[in-house]
C-alpha cells in the first residue's frame, strides 16, 4: 500500500513538474496569432502592408516618378496601453522605402549627423572630402498618425462569463509641406471579442 501510494505521488510530482515547465516555439509572423484582445505582432504587420499599399496606389504618390523626400513624425498613440509606434512608424519607412517610390529624411539621426558635420568642418578633414554644407534636401511631405481603441464590455448581470470587444483603428496623412494640405490619409480598423470565465486559473 505504501509503495502504491508513493508511485502516485511520485506520478503527481513528474505531472506537475511537466506542467510548470517552459517550452519555445518558433513561429511564422505571416499566420495570424491573437492571444489576447491587446494589439498584438499580427495587427502590426496587417495593418502596415495595408497602408503602405494604400499609399503607393493612391495620389499623390501614385502619379509621382521623382521619388518625393517625405520626413516621418511618427504615430501618436491614443490608446490606455503601451504600444510601440515606433515599430509601426519603422515598418511602414522601410516598406515605401524598399518599393522605390519614397524617400526619407533621417530625422532619428540628424544630432548625429549634425556632430559629424561638424567634426569634419572643423579643420581636420581633407576639404576635397569632406561633407558640403548645405547640400541636404528638404522634405516634400510629413507622414504623421495615430492609433486609438475603444473597450466595450457586456452589461451587468448574472453571468459565468465576462465578454468584452476590443475596437483599433490606425489612421495616417500625408501632409504636404509646402502647402499645409492633407494629400492622402487613410485607416484600419479591426476588432475583436473576447470571452473569458469570471473564476478561473
Amino acid at each position: 500500500m505504501i509503495k502504491k501510494v508513493s508511485k502516485l505521488m511520485g506520478l503527481g510530482v513528474a505531472c506537475l513538474i511537466c506542467a510548470c515547465s517552459t517550452t519555445t516555439t518558433v513561429l511564422d509572423v505571416d499566420n495570424p496569432m491573437y492571444m489576447s484582445e491587446d494589439f498584438g505582432y499580427t495587427d502590426l504587420k496587417t495593418a502596415t502592408e495595408k497602408m503602405i499599399s494604400s499609399i503607393l496606389t493612391n495620389p499623390p504618390i501614385s502619379e509621382r516618378n521623382d521619388r518625393p523626400v517625405v520626413i516621418a513624425y511618427g504615430i501618436t498613440n491614443r490608446t490606455d496601453e503601451h504600444i510601440d509606434t515606433q515599430a509601426i512608424t519603422e515598418k511602414i519607412q522601410t516598406g515605401l522605402t524598399r518599393s522605390g517610390k519614397l524617400r526619407f529624411i533621417n530625422k532619428e539621426a540628424r544630432d548625429k549627423i549634425q556632430k559629424e558635420i561638424g567634426y569634419q568642418q572643423g579643420g581636420m578633414i581633407n576639404p576635397e572630402t569632406r561633407t558640403k554644407l548645405g547640400k541636404q534636401i528638404g522634405a516634400e511631405y510629413m507622414l504623421t498618425g495615430s492609433i486609438t481603441s475603444i473597450t466595450t464590455e457586456e452589461g451587468k448581470g448574472i453571468r459565468l462569463k465576462e465578454k468584452r470587444v476590443k475596437y483599433y483603428k490606425v489612421a495616417l496623412e500625408l501632409t504636404d509641406l509646402n502647402t499645409n494640405i492633407i494629400e492622402w490619409s487613410d485607416e484600419q480598423e479591426f476588432a475583436r471579442k473576447v470571452s473569458e470565465p469570471l473564476i478561473g486559473w
